[in-house]
C-alpha cells in the first residue's frame, strides 16, 4: 500500500469542512496523514484515498483522530461537469499533474466500480490491488443505466444505478466488520422481505491487517417511500380534520404502525437464528441506565425533577429474572438494528422494509456489534412516534385556548399508534405482551428519553420539552398503575 499524498493537505482540510459527511464539523482539525490503498486504472483513473484526521480540541487524546474514505477521480483537463465536487489540482506525482474530484459525483468512476462488482459475479470476489469485490448469487447487475448521487444523507455516500441498485460508501472506517453488512447479509440469505437485499461489498485487505469495509451493493428500492414522512404527514392530516379523532380521518397510520410491528419482530426472529444470544443481565443493564440518568441530570438540571420516576423503572428492570419472572425469551440478548426509529424505515409496494444497520453512529464498532435486547429497537421506534406528532405540533399556532387540544390530539395520535405498533409485534411473534414486559419496554423508553434531554440540550433546546414531557407521561402512567 502507498503512503503517497494525493496532493497539499489545506486543499483537503477545506474539501473535508464543506463535505456533509464529515463529522468533525465545528471542531478544529487537520489531515495529518493521507494513504492511497489503491488504484482503479480507468479510464478515468479512480485512487481510493485514506485520510487520517486529528482533532486539536481533545486535551486527554479521546476522540482525537479518525479515519475517512475519500475515493477521487483524476482527469488531465478541468471537468466543469463536476465542479461542484473538486477536491483541488496539483501535480500527483504518480499520475501527473491533475484535477481531482469526489468519484461519487462522477457517472464513468462510478461505471467502473459497478463493473467491477459485475465481474466478482463469476467466482463470487474480485480482487483489484488490495481491493476485494464480493458478490452474493442470484441477481445479475444492469450495466446499461447510470448512476445518481443521493443529496440528503449525511454520514456516508449513496450512489442509484438506475433503478436496479444502490451502492453505500462508508466515510468514517474502522477496521473489522461493518454490521450494516452483517446483518444485511444474513438477513439477505435467510430470505428476509424486510430488508433491501444484499448484491455485494468491497473489503480493503492488507498483509496481516484486519480488512476494513469500504461499501456495499444492494438492492434499490424503487417504490419505497420512508415511514417518517409518512407519519409526518398522517399526523398533519389529523389537526387538519379538527373535530374528527385519530382513528377517524383518513391519514390513519396505525394499520401501517401494526405491520412494522410485525416486521420489527419479524427482523428480531431472524437475527436471533443467525447470530448468538445471551442472557440480558437485568441488574447490569438497570445500572447502567442509571449511571447515564445521573450523569444526564448533571448536564440538564430540568431533568432532575424526573429522575425518580426514571429510576423507579430501572429498579423495576433490575428486579426482573428471567423464567421466574414469567418472561421467557424477553430477557433474551442478541442482534438488534441498535438505531431504529421511522426514519431508518421504507415502505414498498412489498411492504416494510428496515435500512441502515450500522447502529448508533456515537457508539465505537465493536460496541455496536455487541448483542443486545430487542427493547432497545422497540423504544427507539416509540419514541420516534412521540417525536413525529411533536415536531407536526410544535409548527402550528398556539394560543391558549387551543394548545391543550393540540396536546390532546398529539397524544392520541402517539398512542393509538404505539398500540398499533405493539400490537402487530405480539401478533408477529405468537405472543400477547405481558405486565412484566410492559415494564421493560417502559424502562428502555425512559433510558431513550433521557438520552434526547441531552441531545436536545445540547444541540436543539428548543426541543428539549419533547422528551422532558414524555418523561412526565411515563410518571404519570406510573402513578395510574399505583392507584388501580
Amino acid at each position: 500500500m502507498s503512503e503517497q499524498s494525493p496532493g497539499p493537505h489545506p486543499l483537503l482540510d477545506a474539501f473535508l469542512a464543506s463535505a456533509r459527511w464529515f463529522g468533525g464539523k465545528g471542531r478544529p482539525f487537520t489531515v495529518s496523514d493521507v494513504r492511497r490503498v489503491a488504484t482503479l486504472a480507468g479510464p478515468p483513473t479512480i485512487t481510493v484515498e485514506l485520510l487520517t484526521v486529528r482533532y486539536h480540541d481533545s486535551a486527554d487524546g479521546t476522540n482525537a483522530r479518525e479515519v475517512y474514505q475519500l475515493p477521487l477521480v483524476h482527469y488531465p483537463e478541468p471537468q466543469g461537469r463536476l465542479e461542484h465536487a473538486q477536491v483541488g489540482s496539483w501535480d500527483d506525482g504518480e499520475l501527473g499533474q491533475v484535477h481531482a474530484y469526489d468519484a461519487i459525483h462522477d457517472r464513468e468512476a462510478m461505471a467502473l466500480y459497478l463493473r467491477a462488482f459485475a465481474a466478482a459475479a463469476e467466482h463470487g470476489v474480485l480482487e483489484q490491488e488490495s481491493l476485494t469485490f464480493h458478490r452474493l448469487p442470484d441477481h445479475e447487475l444492469d450495466l446499461e443505466v447510470v448512476s445518481t448521487p443521493f443529496t440528503g444523507e449525511q454520514s456516508n455516500s449513496s450512489v442509484a444505478f438506475g433503478e436496479d441498485s444502490l451502492l453505500k460508501l462508508f466515510r468514517k472506517l474502522t477496521p473489522g466488520s461493518n454490521p450494516d453488512i452483517e446483518i444485511h447479509r444474513a438477513l439477505t440469505e435467510a430470505g428476509s422481505e424486510h430488508v433491501a437485499a444484499l448484491y455485494g461489498w468491497l473489503d480493503l485487505t492488507g498483509d496481516d491487517e484486519e480488512p476494513t469495509q469500504l461499501a456495499m451493493l444492494q438492492q434499490f428500492l424503487r417504490t419505497a417511500s420512508d415511514g417518517w414522512g409518512q407519519a409526518l404527514a398522517s399526523v398533519r392530516n389529523l389537526f387538519n380534520e379538527g373535530d374528527l379523532h385519530a382513528d377517524e380521518v383518513g391519514g390513519d397510520f396505525a394499520a401501517e404502525a401494526h405491520r412494522l410491528g410485525a416486521a420489527v419482530a419479524e427482523v428480531h426472529a431472524a437475527l436471533r437464528t443467525h447470530f448468538p444470544t445471551t442472557t440480558l443481565d437485568a441488574a447490569a443493564t438497570a445500572d447502567a441506565m442509571r449511571a447515564r440518568l445521573e450523569a444526564a441530570v448533571g448536564d440538564v438540571p430540568d431533568l432532575a425533577g424526573h429522575a425518580p420516576a426514571a429510576g423507579t423503572l430501572f429498579d423495576q428492570l433490575a428486579e426482573l429474572h428471567g423464567q421466574e419472572a414469567g418472561l421467557g425469551d424477553s430477557l433474551v440478548s442478541q442482534r438488534i438494528h441498535g438505531d431504529l426509529h421511522l426514519g431508518q424505515t421504507l415502505r414498498t409496494s412489498l411492504g416494510w422494509k428496515l435500512v441502515d444497520f450500522e447502529g448508533e453512529p456515537a457508539k465505537p464498532l465493536a460496541q455496536r456489534m455487541l448483542p443486545d435486547s430487542p427493547w432497545r429497537d422497540v423504544a427507539g421506534m416509540l419514541r420516534s412516534f412521540d417525536y413525529a406528532a411533536k415536531s407536526v405540533e410544535r409548527d402550528l399556532p398556539h394560543d391558549p385556548e387551543s394548545a391543550p387540544q393540540l396536546r390532546y390530539r398529539s397524544e392520541e395520535w402517539v398512542a393509538r399508534n404505539t398500540e398499533a405498533f405493539l400490537a402487530g409485534y405480539a401478533e408477529q411473534r405468537g405472543a400477547p405482551w405481558s405486565a412484566e414486559e410492559h415494564r421493560l419496554i417502559a424502562a428502555y423508553v425512559a433510558d431513550k428519553a433521557v438520552y434526547e434531554v441531552v441531545y436536545e440540550a445540547r444541540n436543539r433546546p428548543g426541543w428539549i420539552d419533547i422528551p422532558l414531557a414524555a418523561l412526565e407521561r411515563l410518571r404519570r402512567d406510573m402513578g395510574k398503575e399505583e392507584e388501580a
